[in-house]
């Protein structure tokens, strides 16, 4: 039986990290090393992955995972892409402990391992802009002067000083983005763009802010290919996981606008030093009221820059080209079509690359709601049909269970849809055709009334047991209670109108206020 060669990849649940395990993993026996675990990471079994949940700044549980593996053998590759990264600009502490002294544990432990191959994920964003005419090459230093630029020119000069020991490949990534997005600024962007709001046409300078962008299904195929040949590169490399040229924003709202609306629409430019300073006022508003926008000061001095690159070299080394059918521009509708496809979704795959601890709580609730959906309705329906309701929910008890599996998805679909838009009217019309489809079958309004009053608290109930609900508890208030308040409001109202206010008012609140 032949033996498969053996690969440790770091960051293995991340946006890129997934998507390599899938492509290697029957070829090689990977070790996949991540701070979640199997089942929160959601990856499948398979016979030729072991997980392994630790931190790669922790040097205890580091050592003893490299010693269980070097007992087995060889490794042929260790592909190291776990890394912090924000869009806040402040020198978070994360880029020194995972960036810095992660990459650096790792390089120590790797010694004795029999590597053919270290792979340091870094980025196009280690460098400067490039002069104006001229693009980033394999040779271009990492100069860049913002925290995470700097935290990945650490870790280039740690990589490089270890291939004294062991063959090295430093790979700087493109702006990488999928067809859900899953890119923070396009994002932004897009959820602009395609809005009403007063920027919707507005573009900072004179819209030529440009980077390269890369789809992640090219760059798991790009790094598999830097795998394989992994015996045929230079000892001590740089690569560039990267298209020719940049992208601007310009291009970008003209593609998105035209697919969106017909016609490509006509952007509104602002002169770089206005756009600075709307952007330095927005950001404080912000702050006062507590919801930090996207845009950040530190963003305004890359307006009209342009981050070029010239991948030549690359290409010429693992005889590989990124697709043209996966580049951004063509890409773009498929991007608008998902996100009208399956908005929750949508939001849901965006959550994490937007860091949202400290930006939008309706999205982290969303999330919230979307993750435990399927122990939310088990126990809604263990409530309408169980002993709890008692003799209140005897219609409940008659529905089919089918009925009851369709009905909590509406439920549910429309409590999503208005947690994600901030907006209750819609979810408000909904509850209105449910008392009124309730009344026809013969419901009373306090079972109606109950029913919902106890979705409310099996959520809560539910979400109590994430950790991550603690911080969210005001936005779980404000985001579900209120919004199923305003919802009971409106079936009493369906209630009334064709029983009178007696058959309607509750004998006391259905609904208790959290603080």
């Amino acid at each position: 039986m032949e033996t498969l060669p053996r690969l440790v990849l770091t960051g293995a649940s991340g946006f890129v990290g997934r998507r390599v395990l899938e492509t290697v993993r029957s070829r090689y026996r990977v070790f996949a090393v991540d701070r979640l675990s199997q089942a929160e990471s959601q990856a499948p079994d398979h016979p030729n992955v072991s997980w392994h949940q630790l931190d790669i700044a922790e040097p205890e549980p580091l050592s003893r995972f490299f010693t269980e593996v070097r007992a087995g053998g060889s490794v042929q590759v260790l592909l190291h892409l776990a890394a912090y990264y924000d869009f806040t600009g402040e020198n978070n502490p994360e880029y020194q402990r995972t960036n810095v002294d992660g990459t650096c544990l790792l390089l120590e432990m790797s010694r004795g391992l029999g590597l053919e191959r270290f792979i340091f994920a870094s980025s196009a964003a280690a460098c400067e802009f490039p002069r104006p005419g001229t693009a980033l090459t394999e040779a271009s230093p990492p100069d860049a002067t913002h925290p995470y630029g700097v935290s990945k020119r650490q870790g280039e000069e740690l990589v490089r000083e270890a291939s004294r020991d062991f063959p090295t490949a430093i790979v700087r990534f493109a702006a990488l983005f999928s067809d859900w997005c899953e890119y923070a600024p396009l994002f932004v962007f897009l959820q602009t763009w395609l809005s009403k709001r007063w920027n919707a046409r507005v573009l900072g300078g004179r819209g030529r802010s440009a980077v390269p962008y890369m789809h992640v299904r090219d760059l798991a195929l790009f790094l598999e290919r830097v795998i394989d040949r992994r015996r045929d590169l230079p000892p001590s490399q740089v690569l560039l996981a990267s298209p020719d040229g940049a992208v601007t924003h310009e291009e970008l709202f003209r593609a998105t606008t035209a697919y969106a609306f017909g016609k490509a629409r006509r952007p509104l430019h602002v002169p770089k030093p206005l756009a600075a300073v709307g952007i330095r006022a927005r950001h404080t508003m912000g702050k006062l009221l507590g919801e930090e926008p996207f845009e950040r000061p530190w963003m305004s001095k890359m307006i009209d820059l342009r981050l070029d690159v010239d991948a030549r070299r690359t290409r010429e080394l693992l005889d590989w080209a990124p697709r043209p059918r996966l580049s951004i521009l063509r890409r773009i509708p498929f991007l608008i079509e998902n996100s009208k496809a399956d908005p929750v979704e949508w939001y849901a795959k965006n959550a994490d690359v937007l860091h949202l601890g400290h930006l939008y709580p309706n999205l982290q609730v969303l999330r919230l709601l979307d993750l435990h959906e399927p122990e939310i309705s088990a126990r809604f329906t263990r409530v309408l049909i169980g002993p709890e309701g008692q003799e209140l929910l005897t219609h409940y008890r008659e529905m089919p269970a089918e009925e009851h599996a369709w009905h909590h998805r509406l439920l549910f679909h429309n409590l999503l849809q208005a947690v994600r838009t901030r907006e209750r009217s819609p979810f408000m019309s909904y509850c209105r055709d449910l008392a009124e489809r309730r009344a026809r079958q013969g419901f009373t309004c306090a079972e109606v009334r109950y029913a919902i009053s106890a979705f409310d608290r099996i959520v809560h109930e539910v979400l109590a047991h994430d950790s991550a609900s603690f911080l969210l508890r005001q936005a779980i208030h404000d985001y579900i209670t209120v919004t199923l308040e305003f919802g009971i409001d409106a079936i009493e109202d369906v209630f009334e109108l064709r029983h009178g206010a007696q058959a309607a008012a509750p004998p006391e609140p259905v609904i208790e206020r959290t603080a």
